[in-house]
């Protein structure tokens, strides 16, 4: 099982962005996944989770202008970024928890993926 992001990229304050990142590997179960950042010498911060049945929660500086979404039936969560600031600028990570796989239904606990550059200029 293995998580791969895509959509960063480099964008003008204000401007938006929208990130994908799709779970493979014979996969029939994701409970969260979710969206996380990070910038050199900072800890990894949480910016958004949503549950396999919609419930979303959201990081205290991307409240109103981030929104994630996902599509089960493509294991694939979005992270649609509007209104970005310079200090959104960072690696941003996906994360998938209790990954059901497999056809001997296995599950992998939380996977991470490669992570993708979003850089705001100002």
């Amino acid at each position: 099982v293995q998580l791969q992001a895509s959509g960063g990229g480099l964008v003008q304050a204000g401007g938006s962005l929208r990130l994908s990142c799709t779970a493979s590997g014979n996969i029939f179960s994701i409970d969260s996944m979710g969206w996380y950042r990070q910038t050199p010498g900072k800890q990894r911060e949480l910016v958004a989770t949503i549950t396999s049945d919609g419930f979303s929660f959201y990081g205290d500086s991307v409240k109103g202008r981030f929104t994630i979404s996902r599509d089960n039936a493509k294991s694939t969560v979005y992270l649609q970024m509007n209104s970005l600031k310079p200090e959104d600028t960072a690696v941003y990570y996906c994360n998938a928890d209790r990954v059901g796989f497999g056809v001997k239904l296995k599950y992998e606990y939380d996977l991470w993926g490669q992570g993708t550059l979003v850089t705001v200029s100002s």
